[in-house]
């Protein structure tokens, strides 16, 4: 294999978001800092939602209004409606990210809408965007499962992915809410929406619930995708999705992809300091195998890096 891969970083938001203890501003502020100096490309900020979903993420204001940007990254945030559009362009956000699902069922439980009412709620925002040449992320849950309705039908990943292009969006990110991909039935996906959507506008984005996610990423990137959510020392989970473990750890992706002869641009020692300093942070164990091994090889405790 050759060729680049952009690894979307999606820790500070994705990762961050189901933490039951509050997070400080000031250390959401650091972690996209110390992220910004890997060489990462894209770093998810926070989101826009209403405080009462995801109270974790309540602070995106006082997140976005101090964050230090850093020259040619991009720091997405999500947004579910207009109000919420209308908060993050007021806090400064320059990219965005809207958020459907492919099962009836989760649409409702997370966003308390239907597929369809959740698209049209998008409409505004992405014109919004649009007219201010703000750049525009989709993303689409429950790809290959539900938590709540069980099987999620091919033709319904491929319709929503499709219409969330058709409305102005970029790329379209298809994840594995809960995590029960194989490679397999994961390549086959991926190859089911490209028939829609081209393949240079997907992206891929796996929980690891099963342990099956590095090897799922491995399968959709021979596949042909290029791009790849991930979030640092595997942070995260879903709130709406009980069972539901971590995102695939980015440095252990960088790892793999690395090691395929692929190009990620991020410094993986880097990414192993901040891994080991989040988690340090969170008092919680640092799920990155690469990671983990990376910095049992250093000479300096990386936490205390700045």
């Amino acid at each position: 294999m050759s060729g680049q891969v952009k690894i979307v970083e999606v820790g500070a938001r994705d990762g961050l978001q189901n933490e039951r203890s509050i997070v400080p501003v000031f250390v959401k502020q650091e972690l996209l800092r110390r992220l910004g100096r890997t060489g990462l490309q894209v770093i998810e900020a926070t989101s826009f939602v209403h405080p009462d979903w995801v109270p974790q993420l309540a602070d995106a204001e006082e997140v976005m209004t101090g964050l230090k940007r850093r020259d040619g990254v991009m720091y997405p945030v999500l947004v579910p409606n207009q109000r919420g559009m209308e908060r993050a362009l007021a806090a400064g956000a320059r990219e965005i990210a809207v958020f459907a699902a492919a099962s009836e069922a989760f649409s409702q439980k997370n966003t308390n809408c239907s597929i369809a009412e959740s698209i049209e709620r998008f409409e505004p925002v992405i014109a919004m965007a649009r007219e201010r040449g703000i750049w525009v992320r989709g993303y689409v849950s429950c790809v290959l499962g539900c938590p709540y309705q069980g099987e999620v039908k091919l033709q319904d990943v491929v319709r929503v992915s499709a219409s969330l292009i058709e409305l102005g969006c970029a790329e379209v990110s298809l994840g594995d809410t809960i995590g029960i991909g194989t490679p397999r039935n994961a390549a086959r996906m991926l190859q089911a929406v490209a028939q829609a959507v081209p393949m240079e506008q997907l992206a891929i984005h796996f929980h690891d619930t099963y342990g099956q996610a590095l090897a799922n990423i491995l399968a959709c990137v021979e596949a042909g995708v290029r791009i790849v959510d991930c979030s640092v020392a595997g942070l995260g989970g879903c709130p709406y999705a009980r069972g539901a473990t971590g995102n695939v750890a980015s440095e252990d992706v960088v790892y793999m992809l690395e090691g395929l002869g692929l190009e990620t641009g991020v410094e993986l020692d880097r990414l192993a300091e901040v891994g080991a300093w989040i988690t340090n942070q969170l008092q919680k164990p640092n799920y990155s195998r690469a990671g983990t091994a990376r910095l049992a090889s250093m000479p300096v405790n990386p936490v205390m890096f700045t």
